[in-house]
C-alpha cells in the first residue's frame, strides 16, 4: 500500500493579480526542473492544503498549487465577484504563462477534476497528461444527486441536519435558500449556514466516519468559501452547458490520463467517471473497492500516488 510523499515546504510563493478585485496565491514546491504538474482543489471553494502537496514524488515533480478565486489564501475571501468557471480556466492560463511552461500534467480531484478537464477542452495543446479524483461531470443530475435526490436517501440523518439549520422542508429549494442565508446581513446566521453546508459534504466524504476530515470542512474560514462558492456555482449550473464535458471529449481524446474513483463515492456517483472513461479512448480507470470521494481514504491514496509514479514514466519515456 502506497503512502503519501513526506511533508515539503514550497521554494517559491507567487501572489497574482488576476482579476479586480481578486489576487491569487500560488506556490510551487518539489524540483524546479522536474515534471510541471498543476494541482487543482475540490469544491468550488475548498483551497489547498499541505499534504496536497504530497501527491507527487518531489524529485521528479514540479508542483504547483493554487488557491482558486475567493478561497484559500487567495483575496478577496469568499468574493463572488467576477468567479466563474471561464475566469478559473483563464486563471490557470495566465499561471502557465507567467512560470514560462509549455506543456503540463494536470491533477484534480471532484470540482478540480472538473476544472481540469475544461482547461484541458480549451486548451488541448497545453496539456501533456491527466489524472483526476473523484470525477464531477457537472451536469443537472450531477448537482441534484447531491443537493436534491439521491444522496439525502443514502444519509437522511446528515440530510435533516442540513434542512434544520435554515428550518427547511424537505420539498424546499436547497441551493435557492441557502443562497439568500448566505449572502444575508446577518453575519451568525452566515456562519451558521456556511458549516451546516460544510457539515454535510464532510459527513459524505468517506466510506467510514471520519471525524478529522469533517472538521477540515467545517473550519471557519473554509467552510464560509467552500458555501458561497458551490451554492453560486451549482445555481449557475457550472458556468458551462448541459454535458458540455462529455460532448466536447474528442478535443481531449489523445491525452494521457488515469482515472482514480472510489466505488462507494456517495458525492460523485461513480457512474460519472465510467461515461468519462467510456469516452476516453486514452484513459485508464482504476475502481476503488473500499474507499467513497475523499483524498486521504487509504486506497485512494494509494491508487493516486501510483498513478503519478506511473505519469512520471510516461512523461520520461516521451522526452
Amino acid at each position: 500500500m502506497q503512502v503519501l510523499y513526506p511533508d515539503i515546504k514550497p521554494y517559491k510563493e507567487h501572489s497574482i493579480i488576476v482579476d479586480m478585485p481578486h489576487r491569487i496565491h500560488m506556490e510551487e514546491c518539489g524540483n524546479p526542473q522536474g515534471i510541471p504538474v498543476l494541482f487543482l482543489h475540490g469544491g468550488p471553494g475548498a483551497g489547498c492544503e499541505p499534504y496536497h502537496r504530497r501527491f507527487f514524488d518531489p524529485e521528479k515533480y514540479r508542483i504547483i498549487l493554487f488557491d482558486q478565486r475567493g478561497c484559500g489564501r487567495s483575496v478577496p475571501h469568499a468574493s463572488l465577484k467576477t468567479n466563474t468557471t471561464p475566469d478559473l480556466v483563464n486563471d490557470i492560463e495566465t499561471i502557465r504563462e507567467l512560470l514560462g511552461i509549455e506543456s503540463w500534467v494536470l491533477f484534480g480531484g471532484s470540482w478540480g477534476s472538473t476544472l481540469a478537464l475544461l482547461y484541458a477542452q480549451a486548451h488541448p495543446e497545453r496539456v501533456a497528461g491527466m489524472i483526476l479524483r473523484g470525477v464531477f461531470l457537472c451536469r443537472k443530475r450531477d448537482i441534484d444527486w447531491f443537493y436534491r435526490d439521491g444522496a439525502n436517501r443514502i444519509f437522511p440523518d446528515q440530510w435533516n441536519e442540513l434542512l434544520k439549520a435554515l428550518r427547511l422542508n424537505s420539498g424546499d429549494d436547497i441551493l435557492q435558500a441557502y443562497d439568500k442565508m448566505l449572502n444575508g446581513d446577518n453575519e451568525l446566521q452566515r456562519m451558521a449556514a456556511a458549516k451546516a453546508w460544510a457539515a454535510w459534504e464532510g459527513a459524505c466524504a468517506t466510506l467510514r466516519p471520519n471525524p478529522a476530515m469533517k472538521g477540515l470542512f467545517v473550519d471557519g474560514h473554509t467552510a464560509l468559501s467552500l458555501s458561497r462558492m458551490e451554492v453560486h456555482y451549482f445555481r449557475h449550473n457550472g458556468f458551462i452547458e448541459e454535458n458540455q464535458i462529455l460532448q466536447n471529449m474528442p478535443k481531449i481524446d489523445h491525452i494521457p490520463s488515469i482515472i482514480v474513483h472510489g466505488r462507494y463515492d456517495m458525492i460523485c456517483p461513480i457512474e460519472q467517471a465510467v461515461e468519462l472513461h467510456q469516452s476516453w479512448s486514452n484513459s485508464e480507470l482504476s475502481i476503488i473497492r473500499d474507499a467513497g470521494h475523499a483524498s486521504m481514504e487509504p486506497g485512494i491514496v494509494d491508487a493516486l500516488i501510483k498513478a503519478t509514479d506511473e505519469m512520471a514514466r510516461k512523461q520520461n519515456s516521451r522526452a
